[in-house]
Order: structure tokens, then sequence, then C-alpha cells
């Protein structure tokens, strides 16, 4: 059954999520593949003990960094478990789920059984849905687990006021990711939301657009930077904590601008750069599976003589 309000679980799940919020920024590691693409549990296990390693806020395995449209039911056992195994409790782990409410429920189930801690639930697969649907997504989705689900709005899901007070009173959602990036939408969620309630910043490239977040009340955000520079994504961070606006604006201007553009060259970039350049920062995480697709050998020339110039930005190496 679903959590009810007041579940102990729940509330240290979700002061859990919030201490990590305030601390680091929310990492999103990495599936590591053969060159075959098979899974590489001793890959993946590697990359999740090197982000731990740099204290993120929470870890999020299987989600979209992760191909989590990519894996089966056992893969997706393997990858969630690793994360577990090597947070031990430290941090967070939110393991993504997502296609429709049975098929969610199914990789919940193996979720909850690997011990993760709460889900993120990506958007549901193919089809446009009324609000009342996207409602009922998460009540079924909910009534199915006993994790705590935090909703992304992203591509064919965006809450309006009205559906997102009624998510807010499911029992067990206890947080939104956003990725629409449309802050007057998210302003009025964020006035409509309840006290407790978590909010995460989940753009592309969340940094480009974290001080927009946090003035609407969003400072927490995840970081695709951080699965291949935490150096370069703790040194934003804590340039935003401490609020060192030229640091900000450097790393801003001489690497997250230029990265932006560079993903944006083609599609599927915002993982298979990111995959991209873990390799190339020695990291065992192999290719991507298609339907993405590996940079191209420019691209890749492109990427490598940005990362090692945002890594001098913070006194690191290639």
């Amino acid at each position: 059954m679903a959590p009810v309000a007041g579940d102990a679980r729940t509330e240290t799940v979700v002061r859990g999520l919030r201490e990590g919020m305030a601390r680091g920024v929310l990492s999103f590691p990495l599936t590591a593949f053969h060159d075959d693409g098979t899974l590489d549990p001793d890959g993946s296990r590697a990359h999740v003990a090197d982000r731990l390693a740099t204290a993120p806020g929470a870890v999020f395995p299987a989600c979209g960094t992760g191909e989590f449209f990519s894996l089966d039911e056992d893969e997706y056992r393997r990858v969630v478990g690793i994360a577990v195994e090597e947070a031990a409790g430290r941090v967070p782990v939110v393991a993504g789920t997502g296609y429709g409410w049975a098929q969610a429920a199914r990789f919940a189930r193996i979720a909850e059984e690997a011990g993760a801690d709460a889900l993120l639930v990506l958007p549901h697969y193919l089809v446009a849905a009324p609000q009342g649907g996207l409602v009922a997504q998460l009540e079924q989705l909910a009534a199915r687990t006993r994790l705590p689900l935090v909703a992304y709005q992203r591509g064919q899901v965006a809450y309006g006021v009205e559906a997102f007070r009624r998510i807010t009173e499911i029992p067990g959602v206890v947080g939104l990711k956003d990725g629409h990036s449309d802050l007057d939408r998210l302003q009025r969620l964020t006035l409509a939301a309840p006290e407790d309630f978590l909010f995460f910043n989940g753009a592309a490239t969340a940094e480009i657009q974290a001080r927009a977040y946090a003035a609407v009340g969003v400072p927490a955000y995840s970081s695709a930077v951080h699965a291949f520079a935490p150096e370069i994504a703790d040194a934003f961070f804590a340039a935003l904590r401490d609020g060192d606006h030229g640091t900000a604006d450097t790393l801003l201007r001489e690497f997250y601008m230029p990265f932006v553009e560079l993903r944006d060259r083609a599609p599927g970039y915002a993982v298979s750069l990111v995959k991209a350049a873990a390799r190339l920062r020695g990291c065992r995480v192999g290719p991507v599976r298609a339907p993405l697709a590996d940079p191209s050998a420019a691209d890749l020339a492109d990427l490598k003589s940005l990362l090692a110039a945002g890594l001098d930005l913070v006194g690191a190496a290639l």
C-alpha cells in the first residue's frame, strides 16, 4: 500500500533529500555498458563510487542520464542495487521509473526490493494525456508502491495548478522535478504547494538556469556535469551558495554556455556527450545504447578541448 501522511519512512526520505539538496548537487550517474552493448556492472559500480566520493546531495540511478529507457528489468535491478550498496545509507538513492503506470509499478517493485529510498517518475511513454490522466497516472503508481514518489514534468507532462494541487494530495508524492523551465508556471506551482513539498530544477544543463529557478523558490538542481566533472559542478554549486557571482559567471560563460551549444548540435547529446566526457576522464562507462549515438569525431575533439578548459578554471586537469 502507498505511504500515508506522517509515515515515518517517507518523512525520513524527505528530510534526507532536503538536507542533501542544501549540501550539494543531485547526482545522476551513468549506466556503464561494454562495447558490445551489454551491461557492465563493474564499470557502473566504479562510476557510482567515484560520484559518491564527492559527497552529492543524493544519487539518482537509472534515470534519464542513466539510460533508464534502455534497461531491461534485470539490468535495472543490478543498476539500482549497485547504487544502494555503494551509497550504504550515506545519501538518499532515488531510482527512475516510467512508461505507463503498470510498467512503472513493475520497476517500482524492483527498486523497492533493491533498497531504493524513493522513485523519480519519468514522463510516460508516447501519448499526450489530459490533466486528469496525468494525475491518475501518479495515483495508480502510488497505490502500488511504498516508496515516495517525485513527479517529473518534462516533455508531454506539464501540470496545471489544479492538477498539481491534486498530485500533492496523493499519499506518497513528495516532490516535483521540473524540466520545462517555464518559470511563470513553476512560480504558480511553488505558491500552490504544501510547505514541505520538494522541488528540483531538472532543466537540461540545469546550472544555466540555476539562479532563475532559485528566484522562484527552487534552488536545488540536478547536475549532468557532475557525472563527468564533479570539480566543475561542485565549484559552481559553491559559488551559488556563497554568493560568488564572479566565479559563477565565469563558469557559465567559459564552460556551461559552450557546453550547451555543443550539446545542441545533435539529438541525444544531453546523454551521449556526458558519457563521452566521462570516458575522457577515464571512467569505464562505455558507449550509449541505440537509439542514442556517440558523438562524432569532430564533436568529441571539441568536447575534449572544452572539458580541459573547464577543468583548468577550477584548478583540475583532464
